[in-house]
């Protein structure tokens, strides 16, 4: 049952979350006019006409890993519907405390900096989108298990 929907979904919440590593989810103006950028991977500022990364953040980026891994792995668990559910349930939980911590990390680098909406760049929004295809998974998951049943009583 790999090349049912929900495992398009599932391969599309991968590559969301997976798509944090290339866009930063925040850049603030220095006071010398250049730009810091905050990612999963750490902060980057412009040095000397040059981006370098001046924090690292290892464990941010592990759980960033270990966060795209659970939906690939769901996708093949598809003998096991309700573990798939369970799964992606789970991931969700998951993925709504790693926004927070994201947010958190970003507030103790930007200290007293208010944010605007021009600071926002597009990986604030790919969790949020990564959870729209998780939902989408269950629900594809949901009628296929929905089917199974009705095919079960007619047997």
């Amino acid at each position: 049952m790999l090349q049912r929907v929900q495992s398009i979904w599932l391969l599309f919440a991968t590559l969301s979350i997976l798509s944090l590593f290339l866009f930063p989810y925040i850049q603030i103006p220095e006071s010398d006019g250049l730009l810091k950028s905050i990612m999963v991977t750490g902060v980057y500022e412009n040095v000397n006409n040059q981006t370098l990364q001046t924090q690292h953040f290892t464990i941010i980026t592990v759980a960033t890993v270990f966060l795209a891994l659970i939906p690939l792995i769901t996708i093949f668990l598809f003998k096991n519907r309700k573990q798939q559910i369970n799964l992606c349930y789970l991931t969700v939980m998951a993925i709504l405390g790693y926004s927070f911590w994201l947010v958190q990390s970003a507030k103790g680098i930007i200290g007293d900096f208010t944010l605007q909406t021009e600071n926002y760049r597009i990986g604030v929004f790919l969790p949020s989108l990564a959870i729209l295809f998780l939902v989408l998974a269950i629900k594809g998951i949901k009628r296929d298990e929905k089917l199974i049943r009705s095919v079960d009583r007619l047997r």
